[in-house]
């Protein structure tokens, strides 16, 4: 039995080297960050402190770079998805992008604004501190601390489909559009 592997024509164009380095560093943010906020909800002091003085920055820094890769998506298009791709996974990759951005963006977002209606302080590193974008209020900080754990279930969830539906490209269909992420090195278009 031979292995699947796209012609040479088939192959999938590669994302520029930023756009790769920007994918493959929010990855590692935003697991690290589900990761931490498990374990926040899962442990007590002093241990919960600790996680929480990495999860605060750590996710202000997921809002920076989300609104580098938004701008970087807009000057650099992602390559298309194979010619011979169903209409329906179509939709549901650039649906699930969509959805992967929307909530990268709104939950340090939801965070920040939870924090502020405690009021905690919002620390980014060392002395410096965001500014409160909302007055104090228990009850919106109930609300949005609620609502800052379905997101975070919603983006592990998400995030678990685009790594299946990833492997799915690169290890069942070999279609290129794993290699056109996940490949460091120069493509044959790029060398030529």
């Amino acid at each position: 039995m031979t292995e699947r592997q796209p012609r040479p024509s088939q192959r999938q164009p590669q994302f520029p080297a930023i756009s790769r380095l920007l994918h493959w560093l929010m990855a590692l943010m935003v697991l690290s960050m589900l990761f931490i906020g498990i374990g926040m909800a899962a442990t007590e002091s002093p241990r919960y402190h600790v996680l929480i003085s990495i999860h605060r920055p750590l996710g202000i820094s997921v809002l920076a770079v989300v609104i580098i890769r938004i701008v970087n998506r807009l000057l650099n298009p992602p390559p298309p998805l194979p010619a011979g791709l169903p209409g329906w996974q179509r939709v549901a990759a650039e649906g699930s992008h969509y959805l992967l951005y929307a909530l990268m963006l709104i939950l340090p977002l939801v965070g920040w604004c939870m924090l502020s209606a405690m009021p905690y302080p919002v620390v980014f590193a060392g002395s410096w501190h965001l500014p409160a974008i909302l007055p104090p209020n228990p009850t919106v900080y109930a609300w949005l601390r609620q609502t800052h754990t379905v997101l975070a279930l919603l983006l592990f969830l998400t995030f678990l489909v685009h790594f299946g539906a990833a492997l799915l490209h690169g290890l069942v269909l070999r279609d290129g559009v794993l290699q056109s992420m996940a490949s460091f090195g120069r493509s044959r278009r790029q060398r030529a």
